[in-house]
Parts: C-alpha cells; structure tokens; sequence
C-alpha cells in the first residue's frame, strides 16, 4: 500500500476523521500529566528556583516551533516535485500553529531570561534566529493570504519556505557557529551530562509528546478545514459559471 493515496483529499478526510479522536485524547493525556507533574511535583531547582518549571512550557514549544517549519519545509518539496494539494494546504495549516508556538517560546525565554539573566531580551544568535523565524512565519501566512491564485500562492509561499529554512536551522544551531551569548545550554541532549536532572526529565519528555501530538491533531484538524474551504469555493465558482 502506497503512502501516496493519502495525498488523494478524500483518502486524507476518511483517514483524519478516524485517527483525530484518538490523537486528541493522547494530546489531553500527555500534556496534562506532563504540566501537572511538571508543575506541582518536582522540586525547585538549587540555582533557579521556581523559575526552571517554565522549560516545561519553553522547551517544548521551541523544539515544535523549529520542527513546525521543517514539517512545512517537507510539505513544499512534495509539492514542488509531485503537486499534491493536500501537502500544499498541510503546509498552509502548519504555519498559524508554527507562529503561536515561535510566540510562546519567545514570551516564556522572556519570562525566564529576566530573573536568570537580568534582562528580558538580548540579541544573541539563538534569540535573534528565533526572532526572525517568527517574522518567516507572519511572512508566509501573509502571502498566502495576497495572492488570489492558490497554485502560485502554493508556489511562492513553497519558495519562501525553503529559504526560511535556513533561519529554521539557525535558531536549532546557532550557538554552533557563534558565540553562546546568554542563552543556556540544550536542555535535552545525547550527551547525558548535558540533559536536565533526572527529577525534571520524564515530566519534560511527556509535555514534548504532548506538544507534538497537539501540533499533529491541529495540523490535521486545520488541513481538513482547508479542504472543505477549497472544496466550497470550487462549488461557488461553477454555480457563479452557472
């Protein structure tokens, strides 16, 4: 069986339709026992305080917000090489979502840069990356909604997402190739010493799949929704041609 038939927008409905409900409830399930343990029954940190329960709200939404372009990075590839309109509105779905979760990441590093660094806002290289990528993501919901034509919005929008990639790998790799700046170390790592402490760990990891369930089950939900909207469009225009 070809992955391929799910490009197919009614093969897409019927299978969204089935796996929605289930995803959601897995959603509710991990973010709320990750937040709540998170929260309620770790320990202050011996440096930070209360101030270090906020990773489990600024951790995760990074890490979506950079995997939210790449997923739309993908999406536009399909649609370059095999024009499907389902990776095209996929990708369209992904960039409100992409921009909440770059927004949430700023304002929560605010919140916990200010009592930790002194100051709410520094350009560093992972801040400033951060920053642009969330102008790429206003940037490409702009353009799709200027242009009337959805094969060249698709088109155009595809094009500004490749080069918001780079900016997408910036702010993943920043520190990389500058200076640290302020900005701490990852907080997860396949370098063990580098990871959170193990009191902090596992609550961290189920609000990361709570967040990338929740980004998949909006994904899903808002492509649907866009198939219905070109679907009620196309109605529109052969009743005008009617």
């Amino acid at each position: 069986m070809s992955l391929w038939r799910y490009a197919n927008p009614v093969e897409f409905m019927r299978l969204s339709g089935r796996v929605l409900p289930v995803l959601t409830a897995f959603t509710v399930a991990c973010l709320g026992a990750g937040l709540v343990w998170g929260f309620f029954f770790t320990p202050d940190d011996y440096q930070q305080g209360s101030t270090v329960k906020i990773i489990y709200l600024h951790v995760p939404a990074a890490l979506m917000a950079i995997n939210a372009w790449i997923m739309m990075l993908v999406a536009s590839l399909i649609w370059f090489i095999r024009r499907h309109h389902v990776s095209a509105l996929a990708a369209r779905a992904a960039a409100p979502v992409g921009a909440v979760l770059t927004l949430v990441a700023l304002i929560t590093g605010a919140i916990w840069g200010q009592p930790m660094w002194g100051t709410w806002w520094v350009w560093d290289p992972r801040l400033t990356s951060f920053l642009i990528l969330f102008i790429f993501y206003l940037g490409y919901m702009a353009l799709w909604e200027a242009v009337e034509d959805p094969e060249k919005a698709a088109d155009l929008t595809a094009a500004l997402c490749l080069v918001g990639s780079v900016f997408a790998l910036l702010s993943r790799y920043a520190v990389l190739f500058w200076s640290q700046g302020l900005h701490q170390g990852a907080s997860l790592s396949l370098d063990k010493e580098e990871n959170v402490a193990d009191v902090f760990y596992l609550p961290l990891l189920l609000c990361i799949a709570g967040f990338v369930l929740l980004f998949v089950s909006l994904v899903l939900l808002r492509t649907r929704t866009e198939i219905r909207a070109r679907r009620l469009r196309a109605l529109e225009t052969r009743g005008g041609a009617a």
